[in-house]
């Protein structure tokens, strides 16, 4: 029998499409600011000219959370904000979003995020070390809803094994989608995984509970409006040695 290759090796196609737009005055101003400081590209760190290294980034050692495309960064600057003991990294391609993203951590005066332009998928594959990451997020990534293209979609087997290799054990993927049929194919996805347990077994179909802690933002407003249903899945990967955590 023919082994797979390495996840790091396999091939994939793009799941998002780089469109450039131009930036208001204060996101300009934000970005003039702030991106010398706290911006990184991808290309950069894949390359090697820029060195991945979060503890000099932030100074400190610390829990650390990467969330794969934060958009217009409303969730993302308000959980860092919650979270003061944890690191952030947030990896997104759209550059209004990263210099809105960067006017909130102005606001807020963080401390504890980073910002990374370009591809997640990059990054983990080659830069981000095995088990060193206490979470990574994925909220509302694009659904690529035409069936031709939902082969474009992020969540995939692939992506899904590459993000449970970088995670601690006992580390949490967290996803949230408004499109019905993502979310089964997250959730399928996700299950077939054998690094990833469902942190909620019990509840209905899978669905994780929608956390308290997780901002409404107005994307998901709009989802509601437009009578689409928002659902949450949590999986932690397996520890050794923990009950719960074996496979069946």
């Amino acid at each position: 029998m023919t082994s797979r290759p390495p996840v790091e090796d396999r091939p994939r196609i793009m799941s998002f499409v780089h469109h450039r737009a131009r930036l208001t005055e204060g996101q300009q101003r934000a970005w003039d600011r702030s991106w010398p400081v706290l911006g990184r590209d991808v290309a950069d760190v894949v390359a090697g000219t820029v060195a991945y290294d979060p503890p000099a980034w932030f100074g400190r050692t610390a829990p650390l959370v990467l969330e794969i495309g934060s958009g217009m960064g409303e969730s993302t600057a308000a959980l860092a904000a919650a979270a003061p003991e944890h690191d952030h990294l947030a990896v997104e391609v759209f550059e209004p979003g990263l210099a809105q993203l960067l006017m909130r951590v102005g606001e807020l005066g963080l401390t504890n995020l980073a910002l990374l332009r370009g591809d997640a998928v990059e990054l983990l594959r080659t830069r981000v070390p095995d088990g060193s990451l206490a979470a990574v997020r994925i909220f509302f990534p694009d659904p690529w809803p035409k069936r031709r293209h939902r082969k474009r979609r992020l969540v995939q087997p692939e992506v899904a094994a590459l993000v449970a290799s970088r995670l601690a054990p006992g580390g949490t993927l967290h996803l949230a989608t408004d499109w019905a049929d993502y979310a089964t194919q997250m959730r399928t996805v996700c299950e077939e995984e054998h690094l990833l347990v469902n942190a909620a077994p019990d509840a209905p179909e899978g669905w994780y509970p929608r956390p308290e802690w997780r901002p409404v933002t107005k994307f998901e407003q709009r989802a509601h409006l437009e009578g689409r249903v928002v659902r949450d899945l949590l999986y932690r990967r397996r520890s050794a040695g923990h009950p719960g955590d074996h496979a069946s």
